[in-house]
């Protein structure tokens, strides 16, 4: 970690460590990575006697995969929030955008005097809060939580383990992006009680039945493109409002992992219904040769050189043709 890194981790910590009200805030459609760090942080806030809560835009509750990790209650709907916040956290979170409904809560705390704390590992973070704690390098916004808990002086149980865990395991791809010190931290997760199969099950490879037909309807829809890409090959497919109803929000977004194994494709992509319009919103995943951040800045969006997503208007095909040439401008990750 660089000097700086750490003195705004010790800067958090004691922030954290004083705190008696906390809101902790993570982005819409949470994923594993931004709930799990909310709620581990709100854990441990919680269980040193603080009033803690636990938030984000959309959908109106937690996915049920992430719902189990709430041991202590600390989900609160959008509607049961105070009207102004102690301190605010925002976590994973690298725009104010992201952030949908909650968004100007960050503005009512800064005018306020109050302090906001941004904990994020994305690159393309905006810097929104009156404190930060943003490295880029980090494989997770939970190896970040992780420190703050450690520099706050907090002991790790087996509840802010597991949704530590939760969060290093999924933004990792199962630790096929991680660090010796990100395989160190996991031990440490490990050794507190995250129990990594339980995790695993309920997190990654639990689905209903529901999800094969829905899996069958949308792969059918699947094309590549070998030359796409910039000659790395381009895999897209559909997911369409009729087959994302008949399953879970998870589902619709384990379509990609599906994808992006296709050998022969160095990006894959993802279009899922999401309004009239229609809306869609995309998920990109780069095998390793593509900027793939940078095609989905193209549309507003953002995330990961190899794993990104952003939000699209008008027809698939004319959202795919805008895509094939975004990517064809995407920096190349490596030499080919």
């Amino acid at each position: 970690m660089t000097a700086s890194l750490v003195q705004d981790i010790e800067a958090a910590a004691a922030l954290l460590a004083e705190a008696t009200d906390v809101t902790l805030l993570g982005h819409v459609r949470p994923d594993a990575d931004a709930l799990g760090s909310a709620l581990a942080l709100g854990h441990v806030l919680h269980r040193g006697g603080a009033r803690v809560r636990v938030a984000f835009g959309e959908p109106d509750e937690a996915p049920e995969t992430l719902a189990w990790l709430d041991v202590d209650g600390l989900i609160t709907p959008v509607d049961a929030l105070p009207p102004t916040d102690g301190v605010l956290v925002a976590l994973d979170t690298p725009t104010l955008g992201r952030l949908g409904r909650l968004a100007p809560r960050v503005a009512a705390v800064r005018d306020a005097g109050g302090s906001v704390l941004v904990v994020d590992h994305h690159a393309t973070n905006a810097r929104y809060g009156t404190h930060h704690v943003v490295d880029d390098t980090a494989e997770a916004t939970a190896i970040l939580v992780t420190r703050i808990i450690e520099a706050m002086g907090a002991d790790l149980d087996a509840a802010a383990a597991r949704c530590l865990y939760a969060g290093v395991v999924t933004d990792t791809s199962g630790f096929r992006r991680a660090s010796p010190e990100t395989h160190r931290i996991a031990a440490r997760l490990l050794e507190a009680g995250a129990d990594p199969g339980e995790v695993a099950r309920r997190i990654v490879d639990d689905h209903p039945f529901a999800w094969l037909p829905m899996l069958a309807k949308v792969l059918a829809e699947a094309r590549l493109e070998p030359e796409g890409a910039q000659g790395f090959g381009f895999v897209h497919t559909v997911v369409r409002a009729d087959a994302a109803a008949t399953v879970r929000l998870e589902e619709v977004e384990s379509v990609i992992d599906v994808v992006r194994a296709t050998r022969e494709a160095g990006v894959a992509a993802v279009l899922k219904e999401a309004g009239p319009g229609p809306v869609w919103t995309v998920s990109l995943r780069s095998a390793g040769d593509i900027d793939v951040s940078a095609a989905a800045a193209e549309f507003g969006g953002g995330g990961h050189r190899m794993a990104a997503g952003c939000t699209a208007e008008g027809p698939a095909e004319e959202v795919l043709a805008r895509l094939r040439e975004a990517l064809g401008r995407a920096p190349l990750l490596r030499a080919s």
